[in-house]
């Protein structure tokens, strides 16, 4: 596989002729009913991505070889649970932008952050800091704080942390760099969001990734929501880790297994140090049981425990659908439908509500956020009456995103009707 089609496999020979051909994919997944028994117009897959219909059965089919197989499924299942992350490895890395040897499902997202930080954050002399947002996921922010003070370190004197200008709401790539920059020689780590939680702005992970490794830091990237959202090419850019879990936009279900990416520059690279499990040591030595650790190379050294079945059954079911439509096919069809539903929007033209996501394409995914003005919910709670599943973010956005595996131009211009209806 060349550096250029790690994200591309479905698209250099795609049958999809055409942007709406996307949403041929709604009727692979079920969709949630509003209380007179339509359907929803659900807009917060960056949330909880829907179910895909496949999931039932895949599940109940893993369930049906452990009542028959019992143990025996480890090897004659038919899908062997003993190797069964693997089957999910190779797709997963296309929609991150990786190699296979790069790529691993395992976890919860916070757990594969901490994973990545013992190895990544090394603490040494005078540089010790981590450049993060301010406004990053609280998750990520009790994380780095946790690693910083595991290392004996206050967060005051070890914690950089990205704040808009004055009087805007997101942060420039300029400013990102320039921080970067000025703090070379203390830097670290550089551990940010792909896709910011609460603005839904996208960073330039590609510029990012070259400012931190200019200042001599190692660089890892949250995607929670970024994955399956937006088109990412994380060999390419020499990211060194990134995380993100797999229940919003790669609709794997609630509290779904998560994934983690190192790349192949540290393949082998065996001296760095790390929390060590079973699931991690080298497959042909495994089950001898062995004292000590023989670590995999690639991301799967990583692992430290077997993985859950059921959920990475549910995985495959998502996972299959990336593959048929093309992470390519739906990053130009979010790019259409989020442009439409931003143009409806400002046609309001309400003063109680703005859109604080950027308006470049660029710099989003298929998030938009809405500023209420006086952080009024009510607003939030009337169109929730009528039908509309969004989600609301202290202390005063809307956030709303037209996924396009299941949404469609109808979806969200219901949805602008009833916001236009909810504020006059």
């Amino acid at each position: 596989m060349s550096p250029t089609s790690y994200g591309n496999k479905i698209e250099n020979g795609s049958s999809l002729n055409s942007v709406n051909d996307v949403q041929n994919f709604r009727s692979r997944f079920h969709i949630p009913n509003s209380a007179d028994g339509t359907s929803a117009i659900y807009l917060t897959g960056n949330s909880l991505g829907l179910q895909p219909i496949t999931t039932r059965k895949y599940i109940e089919e893993e369930l049906e070889d452990w009542a028959r197989l019992g143990v025996e499924g480890h090897l004659h299942a038919r899908h062997p649970w003993l190797p069964y992350h693997e089957f999910v490895t190779e797709p997963m890395a296309r929609v991150v932008g990786a190699k296979s040897v790069e790529t691993v499902v395992m976890n919860s997202l916070t757990v594969n952050l901490h994973l990545m930080m013992v190895s990544f954050y090394r603490p040494e002399g005078k540089r010790r800091k981590i450049v993060i947002e301010k406004g990053a996921f609280p998750s990520d922010q009790y994380a780095v704080a946790s690693q910083i003070r595991f290392h004996g370190l206050e967060t005051q004197e070890a914690l950089i942390e990205l704040t808009p200008r004055e009087g805007e709401a997101t942060l420039r790539t300029a400013d990102i760099i320039e921080t970067i920059e000025r703090n070379a020689d203390e830097i670290a780590l550089v551990m940010m969001g792909g896709v910011n939680y609460y603005t839904g702005q996208a960073f330039d992970m590609k510029a990012i990734t070259e400012a931190g490794h200019r200042a001599g830091a190692a660089v890892g990237f949250d995607l929670a929501h970024a994955a399956g959202n937006i088109e990412l090419h994380l060999h390419d850019w020499v990211v060194d880790f990134a995380v993100w879990c797999s229940y919003k936009y790669l609709n794997a279900g609630p509290g779904a297994i998560a994934g983690a990416f190192v790349h192949e520059r540290h393949a082998n690279a065996f001296d760095l140090p790390r929390f060590a499990g079973w699931w991690g040591h080298n497959k042909q030595t495994r089950f001898q049981m062995g004292p000590e650790f023989d670590p995999l190379p690639g991301a799967e050294g990583w692992q430290l425990s077997n993985p859950p079945i059921f959920q990475l059954a549910a995985l495959r079911a998502s996972l299959e659908i990336f593959d048929d439509a093309g992470m390519g096919n739906l990053r130009a069809a979010s790019v259409k439908l989020t442009g439409h539903l931003e143009s409806l929007l400002k046609q309001i033209k309400n003063d109680r509500i703005s859109i604080i996501t950027p308006s470049d394409p660029e710099q989003r995914g298929c998030q938009l956020s809405i500023r209420v003005k006086d952080a009024d919910k009510n607003l939030f709670d009337a169109i929730t009456e009528c039908g509309v599943v969004a989600d609301w973010r202290e202390p005063d956005v809307i956030r709303v995103a037209p996924v396009p595996l299941y949404n469609t131009f109808e979806d969200v211009e219901k949805f602008a009707g009833i916001l236009k209806e909810c504020l006059t």
